[in-house]
């Protein structure tokens, strides 16, 4: 799993890639692991009808969410709830979205929270799963202060599980897998360490010995662009899943 398949493109637009591989206009859709729900309004804005349902388990980050203008959430409900056990009846939506936060599911609830988004899928509707890949040079900053080989690793054989344990009358049927890169640029090391490192709801403490090797590794690692600005490109991975029965 660590290692990728040949990257396919360079993507810019995460949403310009979900809209290639299934309709969104009108869509009743679920996002699981929200955060600020970035992707999310913007889908809603760019494809008329489309609802989503946003869950997200970080008090904190629906604090913040909730403190914004009213209007930066039409189309969009929160709610403070996990992937584990989703507030939603039976065959809701239309699709499901899980946009870098299936490996942040506690290790012992990965199969049942892809159990929970069956559920609450309609017949034929599908679930979108989008996954750092532990390769690539932001990969080997980042890993000095958050390695998250063990949990996305596990993430990656929670979904073969599910795939592994789909009969031909139930469960999922893998449609896509495709690895692409997603660039990423930062102003300096301190605004790679604001948004990457001294994240409130993260809680990372780094002694200064640590923050010197992070920032001497950044610097080495980062490509200066024309710009000045600090570049690097994020190795992903999506696995489009579909819910037999449609």
């Amino acid at each position: 799993m660590n290692t990728p398949a040949p990257t396919d493109f360079l993507i810019r637009d995460e949403l310009a890639l979900l809209g290639s591989l299934v309709p969104l206009d009108g869509a009743n859709l679920i996002e699981l692991g929200c955060g600020a729900a970035d992707l999310a309004r913007r889908l809603v804005a760019a494809h008329p009808g489309a609802t989503v349902l946003g869950l997200e388990v970080d008090a904190r980050q629906m604090a913040k969410n909730r403190a914004q203008p009213e209007g930066s959430w039409a189309g969009i409900r929160l709610v403070e709830a996990g992937a584990e056990a989703i507030p939603a009846p039976d065959a809701s939506f239309d699709g499901a979205l899980m946009l870098k936060s299936l490996h942040h599911v506690p290790l012992d609830r990965l199969d049942q929270a892809l159990a929970e988004v069956h559920r609450v899928l309609k017949p034929g509707g599908w679930l979108y799963v989008s996954e750092p890949v532990y390769d690539g040079l932001s990969n080997e900053v980042i890993r000095l202060f958050n390695d998250e080989g063990e949990v996305r690793r596990a993430a990656y054989q929670a979904l073969m599980r599910a795939l592994a344990n789909s009969g031909p009358a139930g469960g999922w049927e893998m449609v896509a897998e495709r690895f692409f890169e997603m660039p990423t640029r930062y102003r300096d090391f301190e605004d790679f360490a604001r948004r990457m490192i001294d994240v409130t709801f993260a809680e990372r403490h780094l002694d200064d010995a640590l923050r010197a090797e992070v920032q001497a590794r950044f610097e080495r690692l980062a490509r200066r662009g024309e710009d000045g600005q600090c570049h690097f490109t994020r190795p992903m991975r999506i696995d489009l899943l579909r819910k037999r029965g449609g």
